[in-house]
């Protein structure tokens, strides 16, 4: 067991796969593990004081999403590291100690995230570039017609295999591996971000702060997605693209200031274009979204 790292699990309705996140958890040799709830209303309490009574149970005090949910969680966690997951993620035997091992042997890393895979073992690419703003145009308006746009390739970083480890950006929020001394140094997530893009806005914070960010691929964990996220589809569809605009006025510098006027209608466009195309097809919009990240 690995006293120098603390799980911090964020649930929200997501009993069945809350217990299994945190099993892995104790499986992969975290000593103690956190569940950051907010405000679940399906049992999740009592079936983890079942299943696992060592659990620390703490309820954020309402639906605070997830980000603040972490922060809540990380304030009671003990441990040199934190390791902050959402409740349907399954952490393989040897990832929490391969992550631990990064951050041990490379102080200036923060942050450190593993390979992400669906539950048919498909790869979600988690490790990304930060977009500028032609990227995101790009990213956002025409990968709604075509997926393989050199746009979204560039973003997603889908020219490298992701089969070996290397600095990024920043890497997932869905499931990472922070140093505390990091995390407190920039106050952990900014509460602003109700959903999405909250772990984007750590890893640019962190960059600026002077860490560098990572990905490991020799962990690994699989995410189911989308489990609390998809209840409330369109509530979360807008809260992804107001955490968009979050995002742009707090990184948009200098001359590309001038821009940002035109921003805000076209995030408005890309919400209901993004809005219709789900009310059409019946299904969450073509890139299924595993914990914060940006599609």
């Amino acid at each position: 067991m690995s006293d120098a790292v603390a799980g911090v699990v964020v649930n929200h309705n997501a009993r069945q796969y809350l217990l299994s996140c945190v099993g892995s958890l104790y499986e992969a040799g975290v000593s103690q593990v956190v569940v950051a709830d907010n405000a679940s209303s399906d049992g999740s309490e009592l079936a983890l004081l079942q299943s696992w009574p060592a659990a620390k149970w703490v309820p954020t005090g309402g639906n605070l999403g997830y980000g603040r949910g972490a922060n809540v969680g990380a304030a009671v966690a003990e441990g040199k590291y934190l390791f902050v997951c959402n409740a349907d993620v399954a952490v393989s035997a040897r990832a929490v100690a391969v992550l631990e091992a990064v951050l041990e042997g490379r102080p200036e890393v923060a942050m450190v995230g593993p390979r992400i895979v669906d539950v048919n073992g498909a790869l979600y690419p988690s490790a990304r570039r930060f977009p500028d703003l032609l990227e995101a145009f790009g990213h956002g308006f025409v990968g709604q017609f075509w997926a393989g746009n050199p746009f979204s390739r560039r973003y997603r970083m889908t020219e490298w295999d992701h089969a070996g480890p290397r600095d990024v950006d920043w890497v997932s929020g869905s499931c990472f591996l922070a140093r505390r001394e990091a995390w407190d140094a920039v106050g952990g997530f900014d509460r602003r971000y109700f959903m999405y893009m909250e772990d984007v806005d750590l890893c640019w914070r962190l960059g600026r702060a002077g860490w560098s960010v990572a990905y490991e691929p020799a962990a690994q964990v699989v995410h189911v997605q989308g489990v609390s996220a998809d209840r409330h589809p369109y509530r979360m569809l807008l809260a992804h693209h107001v955490s968009m605009w979050r995002f742009a006025l707090r990184t948009t510098t200098g001359a590309h200031r001038w821009v940002l006027p035109l921003v805000l209608p076209g995030l408005a466009l890309r919400f209901a274009l993004t809005a219709a195309r789900r009310a059409l097809s019946g299904q969450w919009p073509p890139e299924r979204r595993p914990g914060r990240s940006a599609s």
